[in-house]
Order: structure tokens, then C-alpha cells, then sequence
């Protein structure tokens, strides 16, 4: 039984956030093929039909927009079959000095007891059967909700935490700058929280980067996969552009020059694609290209909305995200990308606006995004794949 969080003040738009999150749930449950998800109004029913309840729980655990859930049994509305079900889940969890209460709610306004009558009669049945336990009424080891409904009785006696926030999908789309890094893994994260449906943009130069490095990202991806079942993930050559840029650019603003076209592609690939907004994993002075100056600098190119979710986090308030979204030991392994590859050993801390501009200027700006643009690759990640093959720590180990 799952529990609503967020989305309950939805209004006349909550059935579109129940039925996103519905799709969302079925997504992240690829794989366990017996089960039925049913989204209904008020609460989410997952029939598991004998599928391995805890590790559904477990993806249950990292879908956004959810509040809490309950392992559940449902009975008829018969009021000895509740009773029964209701012993043998009390004597389950029985240990010597064990307390409990019935928390009833009733939506079936029609079954022959009210709320404070099913708390009385059940609450003296398990007293009677379950020699040794007594009643508490503030904080109990066991708290035995049940839900009368039309459909049914449903009894739990365990709730676990939800991811909370709103259901991916919900409030458009967002292109994520996906480098091999600890931050955009996390922005990502953040964005997905808020209902932001992600699709992953990496640039991508081969020879300089491996093909290790492309396999990372897209298992940093992987990993982001649980929150709503499956992105995409877009893979964009980068070569040509950094050539060009390392060849015809002042060393200081390499770094501008190469965000300004990273800007620039994902802002095409947006449009294309119906993104409504560019999020990376910028935190305010953390590198060159993060200062304010810079960020005057890099925006110039593009007037879609760019959001920077670590913005004002520190590094240890991110790779604390980091870790909990376990993306952080993958995050660390030493596969270059493009951004350091050809990152200068001194970048420009402050770069002019009007230089960034007359010096890109040098270059045949439209062609390289268009060829660009032309190479560009669409994969869909599901949850559970793999990309960085068993040879991964030794080719590390050689870089």
C-alpha cells in the first residue's frame, strides 16, 4: 500500500501527478513480472501475485513522490477473517514486552463498525490471543493500520520512508550537462526530486577520452535510473570542436570558449527534444568556469533557463548526496572526460564577455554545431544494466 506524499495537494491536477507516478512505479519495477500496480486516487495497491516483497520495497524506497508504504494484507469485509489476519500479524512481530494499538481509518462508510469500534474490537482480540502484549497508546512497538475500504480490508503493521518530492514527468523536461563527475550526478538527483524528467547530455572526444569514460557516464546514469525507471541518455562528439578551440583560442579562455559550445549543443539538442531547461552540476566558485564572471561569460550563448541545483552547496554537502545516491565511488573512478582532458593549466578565473566573444569569433561556430549535431547518438538506460566491463579497475589503474 503505498502513501501518497507531495502530489495530495494537487488539486484538479492530481489525477495527471497519480497516473505519472503509476507509470513511474511500473517503470522502476521492470522486471517483476507478476505483479499489479493500481493508482488509485487516494492510495497506490501493488498486487505482488508472489514476487519478492523486499526488493520491491527496496525500489519502491527511490521513487519520487511517494510519502511512505506498507507491506499489506488484504481480507473481505469479514470481520472474523480481519480478526484472524490480525493476530497472526501481531504474533509475527512479537517479542517479550511488546506494546501495540490499532490505527482504523474507514473510507467504506457502510461496513457494520465505525473507527473507534474496529480499534476496540481488534485491540481486545489481540489481547486476548497474544498472551504477553499490552496496549500502548503513544509510541508503540506495533502499530496495526487498518484501512476499511469497498474493495476490501487492509491491514498493515510496518511503514517505511519514500523518496517524497513530486513524480518524475510532472514538471517537464530538463537536459542534464552529464560530465564523469561527483556534482551532475547529484543535480540531476535534485532536479529529478522536483519532478523534472532528465535526459543525460555527454560530450564525448574520442581518442582523448576512452571509451571507459563514455561507459562511466552512462553507469552514472544507470544509477539515477531507479527514480523513475528509464532515461536517456545522449551522446554528443566532441572532437572537432576542442580541436578547433585548443588550435584557433588563447590558452586562459579554452575552458569559456569549450562551455559556451557545450551550452550552445545543449540547447539545440532542447529544442529538438522539448526540453524546457539546461541543469548541470555548477557550484559557485568551486572551478574556473564556476565563478560568477565565467558564468556571465558561458550564458551569454543561450537564453533557456539554466539551473544549477548545487549552486550554494559546499563539497562535502554534495558528495554526501553523493554517497546516498551511490553515484560517488563511481563518480571517482579515473576515466577522463573532455572537460579535463583539455582543461588549460591556468583557465581565467574572470574572463571578459566581449573577449570570449572575439575569440570564439575565430571559429566556424555554425559548422561545428551543426556537425555536431549530426553525430549525436540516443541511447535508453534501464535500471540494472551494466557498461563498464570487468576490465574497468585495470584500465583505471593505467591511466
Amino acid at each position: 500500500m503505498v502513501r501518497y506524499g507531495e502530489l495530495s495537494t494537487k488539486g484538479k491536477n492530481k489525477r495527471n501527478f497519480i497516473d505519472r507516478l503509476g507509470t513511474n512505479v511500473r517503470n522502476s519495477l521492470r522486471g517483476f513480472d507478476d505483479l499489479v500496480v493500481k493508482a488509485n486516487r487516494d492510495r497506490m495497491h501493488i498486487n505482488l501475485n508472489g514476487d519478492d516483497s523486499e526488493l520491491v520495497m527496496q525500489r519502491l524506497s527511490q521513487v519520487f513522490g511517494i510519502q511512505n508504504f506498507s507491506p499489506a494484507i488484504r481480507v473481505e469485509q469479514d470481520l472474523d477473517a480481519v480478526k484472524e489476519t490480525a493476530v497472526a500479524m501481531v504474533s509475527e512481530q512479537f517479542v517479550k514486552g511488546t506494546t501495540f494499538k490499532v490505527n482504523t481509518r474507514r473510507s467504506d462508510h457502510d461496513f457494520e463498525l465505525d473507527t473507534n469500534e474496529m480499534n476496540d474490537e481488534l485491540g481486545g482480540w489481540i489481547l486476548d490471543h497474544v498472551p504477553g502484549i499490552t496496549v500502548k497508546m503513544k509510541q508503540p512497538d506495533i502499530i496495526l493500520r487498518v484501512e476499511v475500504r469497498a474493495n476490501g480490508i487492509f491491514l498493515s503493521s510496518e511503514t517505511r520512508q519514500g523518496a517524497g518530492g513530486l513524480p518524475v514527468g510532472t514538471a517537464g523536461k530538463g537536459m542534464l550537462m552529464l560530465s564523469g563527475g561527483i556534482d551532475s550526478p547529484v543535480a540531476g538527483y535534485l532536479g529529478m526530486k522536483r519532478g523534472v524528467s532528465m535526459e543525460m547530455v555527454h560530450f564525448f572526444s574520442p581518442p582523448y577520452t576512452s571509451e571507459q569514460a563514455l561507459a562511466k557516464a552512462k553507469e552514472l546514469t544507470v544509477k539515477l535510473t531507479p527514480y523513475v525507471g528509464t532515461i536517456q541518455f545522449i551522446e554528443v562528439p566532441f572532437t572537432e570542436i576542442q580541436e578547433q578551440i585548443k588550435h584557433d583560442v588563447p590558452e586562459p579562455y579554452l575552458m569559456t570558449i569549450t562551455r559556451r559550445f557545450m551550452l550552445r549543443l545543449t540547447e539545440k539538442i532542447a529544442e529538438l527534444r522539448g526540453g524546457l531547461a539546461i541543469f548541470n552540476g555548477e557550484s559557485l566558485g568551486q572551478v574556473a568556469s564556476q565563478t560568477l564572471e565565467s558564468m556571465v561569460a558561458i550564458n551569454d550563448v543561450t537564453t533557456m533557463p539554466i539551473i544549477r541545483p548545487v549552486v550554494s552547496m559546499d563539497k562535502n554537502e554534495i558528495i554526501d548526496v553523493a554517497k546516498k545516491i551511490d553515484t560517488f565511488d563511481l563518480s571517482i573512478k579515473p576515466f577522463e572526460d573532455c572537460c579535463t582532458i583539455f582543461a588549460p593549466p591556468a583557465p581565467k578565473t574572470k574572463p571578459r564577455l566581449d573577449r570570449s566573444r572575439e575569440f570564439e569569433a575565430r571559429l566556424d561556430i555554425d559548422g561545428l554545431i551543426e556537425r555536431a549535431l549530426a553525430g549525436v547518438k540516443v541511447t535508453k538506460i534501464h535500471i540494472g544494466e551494466e557498461y563498464l566491463n570487468e576490465n574497468s579497475s585495470l584500465f583505471a589503474e593505467l591511466l
